[in-house]
């Protein structure tokens, strides 16, 4: 059985933009992918096309069947991890094995102080 797993070496999943997070990477195949790539991803969901962008790639060519490693990234400072009414933006971590595409994701959250920002919180121009 193929596994992939793709965590936060301090299992927090909210932070702030431009904060480095180290991520714990593992995985265990009956034979060796010709890649494995970790995405830092975000895209919308809700009403409408879904929209994805890859914002950073770190790539493992010819892994072996099996291994554990970390690494570090640095969140970007935009755009915001957002909940509104018609539409989301949804930050993840990916791990994705190569050519068949088998993957793990991890949903975070990137914004002030460390939160989503929610659609109530957006105060709109009374004028």
């Amino acid at each position: 059985m193929n596994t992939l797993s793709v965590a936060t070496a301090d299992g927090r999943t909210e932070f702030h933009p431009g904060e480095q997070i180290e991520v714990e990477l593992a995985w265990e195949f009956e034979e060796a992918p010709a890649a494995i790539e970790l995405r830092l991803v975000w895209n919308t969901a809700g009403k409408g096309t879904t929209d994805l962008r890859v914002v950073q790639t770190e790539r493992f060519d010819e892994p072996s069947p099996r291994d554990r490693c970390r690494k570090t990234l640095t969140l970007p400072g935009s755009p915001y991890s957002f909940s509104g009414k018609l539409v989301s933006i949804v930050w993840a971590l990916e791990l994705v094995a190569l050519p068949q595409e088998d993957s793990e994701r991890l949903e975070i959250v990137v914004g002030p102080n460390a939160r989503e920002v929610q659609h109530a919180d957006i105060v709109e121009d009374p004028v």
